[in-house]
């Protein structure tokens, strides 16, 4: 039983070291870009250098009328705002800031245009974005480069 212990101990200690942790957490901040990034790309004419297609002041006018701004403010925001923080988390760089900015975006959706979607999506982008506030990016980070030409 000792052995059995030991060896899970050993696993624990091996996961919860440094590497592991940063991959998991640069595998986070892909996946939450992801996320974030194809909902940008929907909002912009295809092949284009984000340049938004007219429709999407229409879609937030009916489908996203439950939002506090105008679709003119609206639009441009989340366009740019889904390019931009997706960005920075897949270089890790000002990460707790750029999951801050997807954690309040989520909020806004889950409140104000898609409240019946918690469970199944938003309790899972809340949870992704909270735990790269809490922890950083992690070592394969701008982050942690800058940390260290900081620290010298």
């Amino acid at each position: 039983m000792n052995r059995i212990v030991a060896f899970y101990d050993r696993g624990v200690a091996i996961a919860a070291s440094r590497i592991p942790e940063s991959i998991a957490l640069f595998l986070l901040r892909l996946a939450l870009a992801g996320v974030f990034w194809r909902s940008g790309q929907t909002k912009v004419v295809e092949g284009s250098f984000l340049q938004i297609d007219p429709s999407q002041y229409d879609l937030f006018a009916s489908e996203f009328s439950g939002l506090p701004l105008d679709p003119v403010i609206a639009v441009p925001l989340t366009t740019y705002a889904e390019h931009f923080f997706p960005i920075l988390l897949l270089l890790g760089l000002a990460t707790r800031f750029s999951a801050g900015a997807l954690l309040v975006m989520t909020l806004v959706i889950q409140i104000f245009v898609f409240p019946d979607a918690w469970w199944p999506v938003h309790s899972l982008w809340v949870a992704m974005a909270a735990i790269l506030i809490v922890r950083g990016g992690g070592l394969f980070s701008l982050d942690a480069l800058l940390a260290r030409v900081r620290a010298k």
